[in-house]
């Protein structure tokens, strides 16, 4: 069973619930969620917290993957999944690309079997079929938004939660931003 995720008092949690560890699709979102400067979120009183479905061993591996600095925890059995509705399998996927996705679905999974293959633990770190989601929790026991994905590329744009979290956005493209005065 996962760890509870315990709030602030008057604070806003945005928990992002990944499909597995070795998804490349994931693997670069978190790496888009790494982002995200601690300011941002401690200026708005808000946690960030990234759950995935493997064993509690993959946690370090992947934040030192993705470079990934704030919350993570497991949630094996897929409990939280299924209460929130999460499903398996995908959905037809879109034909547009997530901005925080950069890879093919070659060249992304081709980079997750060599991930599995050289893992000190061959496993699939998690049930591949499994989708994940977004939400953003608080204050208290309120939900203010949910997304669950229908795809590996159906995340939520991370602006978008941001914004309605309450978050400054992140310019995640690496060119300088044209500010008009």
């Amino acid at each position: 069973m996962a760890a509870p995720v315990r709030q602030q008092v008057g604070g806003r949690a945005i928990v992002v619930f990944v499909r597995h560890f070795l998804c490349y699709a994931c693997k670069e979102y978190v790496e888009d969620l790494a982002k995200i400067p601690k300011d941002f979120l401690q200026d708005a009183n808000v946690r960030l917290i990234v759950i995935g479905q493997s064993s509690y061993h993959h946690i370090k591996p992947f934040c030192n993957l993705t470079r990934y600095p704030h919350e993570m925890y497991v949630d094996p059995d897929l409990a939280l999944y299924k209460i929130l509705g999460m499903k398996r399998g995908e959905a037809a996927t879109t034909s547009a690309q997530s901005p925080h996705v950069k890879s093919n679905l070659l060249s992304g999974s081709i980079r997750s079997i060599w991930r599995a293959m050289t893992s000190p633990a061959f496993d699939f770190q998690g049930d591949p079929a499994q989708q994940g989601g977004t939400l953003i929790l608080g204050p208290g026991s309120e939900v203010n938004f949910l997304h669950l994905d229908k795809n590996r590329l159906d995340h939520a744009p991370i602006n978008t939660v941001l914004q309605l979290a309450g978050v400054k956005t992140v310019n995640f493209t690496n060119k300088p931003q044209v500010i008009d005065v």
